[in-house]
């Protein structure tokens, strides 16, 4: 796990020890966004203690709708902030708030789901790749027929992105063919009930597109509706990881997992930070896509929290060391 470490500022940065940087998350209701809060919350708690920033808090709106988050982002423009850090509800719907704050001068940047407006800077993993490996996967191991597709919530960039590489594996492969698909909103429970009541309707399935938070809840369905357990694609959440290493010792269950890391809002710290001190990067910024195979899987469980997701917790460094091997 990367720590965040205190650098040595150069002589040309701006001193940020008195800015003042916020969090606008608009969800809250699973483990991913559960664990992005606390990576959050460790890495800033420290910073502010190091006396790099003034605060850095993080506010989640009541619902998941885009005014209500459009509308905080405008209270933090009024309240004085110098960066603002959005997990955004969608991709277009937040971009008026986005725009005044720029205009008043304030950093933003988006994360995990981005924002288009240009403005802003984004980061995120490659999510179209992460959909299409999904179904790379399913072809690597030999698997012919019936796929249900788990979305995660509607709207949302993260959704879109993930589903079009799924769309786009499937329709480059013969051999599977989508035959169902519900959005469990990357929550466990959500996503056992959803499942559970399409299962009925479907044929047979040889395996399920995932986004991540779902895939405990879908197996949960197939065992209680008495059907074939299929090849799940799972997201890193520590059930799911558990779950999977108890079907492995007990029957050879084979997978893979892959997933955004949730300390993905902590490289978006960093990187307002650079940024308010002045230096120049660029507004896309991909992060590498955290893998969990049937290799590493104990190793990796270890290292999850129960109730957690594999995670990684980024520094200062990070950002540039990143930032380089992508050629910036």
């Amino acid at each position: 796990m990367l720590l965040p470490l205190a650098l040595t500022r150069p002589a040309w940065a701006a001193d940020t020890k008195d800015m003042k940087i916020a969090l606008s998350n608009n969800y809250a209701g699973n483990s991913w966004r559960q664990s992005m809060l606390q990576s959050w919350e460790k890495v800033t708690k420290q910073a502010v203690a190091d006396g790099l920033v003034a605060e850095a808090p993080a506010f989640t709106t009541a619902e998941n709708q885009a005014t209500e988050q459009a509308a905080q982002i405008q209270n933090m423009i009024l309240q004085g902030y110098n960066a603002i850090v959005i997990d955004a509800a969608s991709p277009s719907a937040v971009n008026g708030a986005i725009k005044q704050a720029c205009d008043a001068g304030i950093v933003v940047v988006t994360f995990d789901g981005i924002a288009t407006e240009p403005c802003a800077y984004r980061i995120a993993v490659d999510f179209k790749k992460l959909g299409g490996m999904q179904i790379d996967y399913f072809k690597s191991r030999g698997l012919k027929g019936n796929l249900l597709e788990v979305r995660g919530l509607a709207g949302v960039f993260v959704d879109d992105e993930i589903h079009a590489g799924i769309e786009a594996g499937v329709k480059a492969d013969a051999d599977l063919k989508i035959v169902g698909s519900v959005h469990g909103d990357w929550t466990q429970t959500v996503a056992q009930k959803e499942v559970a009541g399409v299962l009925p309707t479907l044929p047979p399935v040889a395996a399920v597109a995932t986004q991540g938070g779902d895939g405990f809840g879908v197996a949960q369905a197939f065992k209680d509706a008495g059907r074939t357990t299929p090849v799940i694609f799972l997201g890193n959440r520590e059930d799911e990881l558990s779950w999977w290493k108890q079907q492995r010792d007990a029957n050879g269950y084979q997978t893979m997992s892959a997933s955004i890391a949730p300390g993905s809002s902590t490289f978006a710290f960093w990187v307002a930070r650079k940024i308010l001190a002045g230096e120049t990067l660029p507004k896309d910024m991909l992060l590498p896509i955290t893998v969990v195979t049937q290799d590493t899987l104990d190793a990796q469980l270890k290292n999850t929290e129960k109730g957690g997701v594999t995670n990684v917790l980024y520094a200062d460094k990070d950002v540039t060391d990143i930032l380089a091997k992508a050629g910036h």
